[in-house]
């Protein structure tokens, strides 16, 4: 705790994207190769054990290979391209090892030397499932460094599955790796047989989108005029916001949102000045305009990151290179299974957890190991994660097995901005933001990136989790998530469960944040709020925080200290509750950037009566400043020229006067109420918010009369403190706790 704040929120967190000697990173496959799909709650999987694959003849996987080879189109910024890994090998321990140091200096060398993308290559595996009349076209492509945002790593391995029927020659299903197997690909049922299979390759991290309409090189999520969408994934369902949007992983910088790159670090300095990199320099990295050294350094979310361009498209000879600029090699896996491991030491990067003390998490990336080690590689139905398309399969295909139930975790994020409804520093809402976000379930190993705003795990284990999420220039933001026990209260984690129409699944949804949505707040506009609940009189169990204008922008179990990044131009009340379901109420109305922090927050009458007595003085202070003898708003709605209103004042501020005056009545018989239940007077307490529920009665019935003279905002705002102070005293009468 000797730690200062700004070092402890800057503090450098080892989510290294290799644990110990380090592996190659396998997008959307589970960690450590994992056993269960992702398309399970792990709780009753029937996919664990897989159906018998056989591997067809080198003749037979050619043919295969070569007709459905893909099209991988590449960002006009890219780096990294589709290589050989085979050429960086070294022997250790008597084993073939591919060594991060040497794959990426040496492929950037020859790169910057040649100015040609360095033996460009794609690597294919091809098995059939013995019971069914289906095989399974992999291509595995390699790229020597992966450098995203959160996430980067020595060595990279994507994968696209074609799903072919070995009776009719058709493909059934294309599937392309996302970012980590909780992410669902990009997948495609029922694709277009004469199509060539073309692959997004995502700037830097080369997560695979797919683009299989007309309009080549560009990712629709969803149907555009007479085009149909890139992908048939179901949409996210449960939030009215998401009914059609599909569950997948896209490309954020052509769908008009922003996610800026970080530049890795390796020992607390930048990776291209390690003296094991001599042909690296910044040049070598994603260029300048799109990166960030860190999310925490921006004041707020980037605006002017450029948008994905085209640049070049690898092809293999054939229908695939029609429109190609490199051609690249078509080499069978097998010629590189002999490598056993993929080397490198942990890299490094900042993720920030808004813990009362803040805090960060460290080695929380692992990686999945070569693609021959993996589930997916033998049983390439253990990567569907759309359980609908694996429903469909299931149908068809006796060896497949239907999707078992799953639990989801989802959230919208949306960033906090001023209301324009409220009052200068007196009220917030919420709106889209520009960029998107990175999350993490901390029991997970991947941090996943949002798409179109929305955060999404699927196949999580039931149990307790925590979600972190950051976002390029917005502060950071933490809570519990209970997943797949449905919560408990009426304030608890929402869960909603849906089924398939098929009725073969059926999906758990655990929306995060408040009823599905994070609100987020930009660096220079953050205020902690910190309530330390040790030392509390009462065990309590939950705390949300609520704007006067913009509603709930935070809710989560409590467990000891808890922390919450809010908006400095809004007006809020803090409410506890605790294991008797007793309710505390504070106010909190942030000036500055500084912490704010609740101290052993109280329960019961005394609590919400003092709470009362606060929000009654601040309203009233608020209509005090207010004159109504021709008093207008500025161009921002606020009343010009205040004069002072207290009783005495003459003239048409009598009638406002009048109403201070019932104020100071209900503030006074608030703070008599609290002083009563603090000596332990359960009837004078009682007495006490007897009489303040008839005053503030008289106050509101005052100020009704009032409004219609009152600058709109300074009324609306005063309109809301008051129904909250009726709503906090009728809590008081109600408590059984003093």
């Amino acid at each position: 705790m000797s730690e200062p704040d700004d070092a402890r929120l800057r503090r450098r967190s080892l989510l290294g994207a290799l644990a110990g000697t380090g592996t190659a990173a396998l997008a959307g496959c589970p960690a450590g190769g994992g056993d269960a799909t992702p398309t399970s709650t792990g709780d009753d999987d029937p996919g664990t054990d897989a159906p018998p694959t056989e591997t067809p003849d080198a003749d037979r996987a050619r043919e295969l290979a070569e007709r459905f080879a893909p099209a991988l189109t590449y960002d006009a910024a890219e780096r990294w391209f589709p290589t050989d890994p085979r050429q960086y090998t070294s022997e250790r321990d008597g084993e073939t090892v591919v060594d991060g140091f040497a794959a990426f200096d040496g492929y950037t060398a020859t790169f910057e030397e040649s100015g040609e993308p360095p033996a460009p290559t794609v690597f294919y595996n091809v098995v059939e499932y013995a019971e069914s009349p289906l095989a399974v076209v992999q291509f595995w492509y390699y790229s020597a460094f992966d450098q995203f945002t959160t996430n980067f790593h020595w060595h990279d391995w994507e994968v696209l599955h074609v799903f072919v029927d070995t009776d009719s020659g058709d493909p059934q299903l294309l599937v392309a790796s996302s970012h980590s197997p909780r992410v669902p690909n990009n997948e495609f049922l029922d694709p277009d047989p004469d199509r060539v299979p073309r692959i997004l390759s995502e700037l830097g991290s080369h997560s695979s989108a797919l683009s299989l309409n007309d309009r080549l090189n560009s990712f629709q999520r969803l149907p555009l005029e007479d085009l149909p969408a890139d992908i048939t994934n179901r949409a996210v369902g449960v939030i009215e916001a998401l009914a059609e949007l599909p569950a997948a992983y896209g490309l954020p910088r052509d769908e008009g949102l922003r996610l800026p790159y970080v530049v890795p670090e390796l020992d607390g300095a930048p990776i291209y000045e390690h003296d094991d990199l001599p042909a690296v320099t910044r040049e070598s990295l994603v260029p300048e305009a799109l990166t960030v050294r860190s999310f925490d350094d921006l004041s707020e979310p980037p605006s002017d990151l450029p948008a994905r361009e085209t640049g070049v498209v690898f092809g293999h000879d054939g229908r695939s290179a029609v429109d190609a600029d490199v051609t690249y090699d078509l080499v069978p896996t097998s010629e590189v299974e002999n490598i056993a491991e993929f080397t490198g030491p942990q890299l490094s990067f900042e993720f920030a957890v808004p813990e009362f003390a803040e805090n960060a998490i460290a080695s929380h990336i692992t990686t999945a190991g070569t693609p021959w080690d993996q589930e997916r590689y033998a049983d390439p139905a253990a990567d569907i994660t759309e359980p609908a398309h694996r429903a469909a399969l299931a149908d068809q295909y006796d060896a497949i097995d239907p999707p078992g139930p799953i639990n989801d975790v989802i959230a919208t994020v949306s960033q906090v901005t001023q209301s324009p409804d409220a009052p200068d520093g007196e009220g917030v809402t919420t709106a889209e933001t520009a960029v998107e976000a990175i999350a993490l379930l901390r029991s997970d190993p991947v941090a996943a990136p949002t798409f179109r705003g929305v955060s999404m795990f699927r196949g999580v284990e039931s149990g307790s989790h925590r979600l972190t999420v950051n976002a390029p220039g917005l502060a950071p933001h933490d809570e519990p998530v209970e997943v797949g026990n449905g919560g408990s209260g009426t304030d608890a984690t929402a869960t909603a469960t849906a089924t398939l129409t098929d009725g073969s699944a059926s999906r758990t949804t655990t929306l995060a944040g408040v009823d599905g949505d994070i609100p987020l707040v930009a660096n220079e506009a953050a205020t902690k709020l910190e309530v330390d609940a040790d030392g509390a009189e009462a065990e309590l169990t939950e705390v949300a925080v609520d704007d006067d204008f913009g509603g709930r922008v935070y809710w989560a179990p409590l467990d000891g200290p808890d922390a919450v990044y809010v908006h400095r131009d809004g007006a809020y009340t803090a409410e506890v509750r605790d294991v008797d379901d007793a309710i505390g109420a504070f106010r909190v109305n942030p000036s500055d950037t500084a912490p704010v922090r609740i101290d052993r927050p109280r329960t019961g009458k005394a609590s919400l009566a003092s709470f009362v007595a606060s929000i009654t003085n601040e309203t009233a202070d608020q209509l005090a400043a207010i004159g109504s003898d021709g008093d207008e708003e500025d161009d921002d709605g606020n009343a010009s020229a205040p004069t002072d209103a207290r009783p005495g004042a003459t003239g048409k501020t009598n009638v406002l006067g009048g109403l201070l005056r019932a104020m100071e009545a209900v503030s006074g018989a608030a703070e008599r109420a609290a002083e009563r239940a603090d000596r332990g007077d359960r009837q004078g307490t009682d007495r006490a918010l007897e009489a303040l529920a008839a005053n503030l009665q008289r106050a509101v019935e005052r100020f009704d009369g009032l409004r219609d003279t009152l600058p709109e905002r300074a009324a609306a705002s005063a309109d809301r403190r008051f129904r909250q102070a009726q709503r906090r005293t009728n809590q008081a009468i109600a408590s059984e706790k003093l």
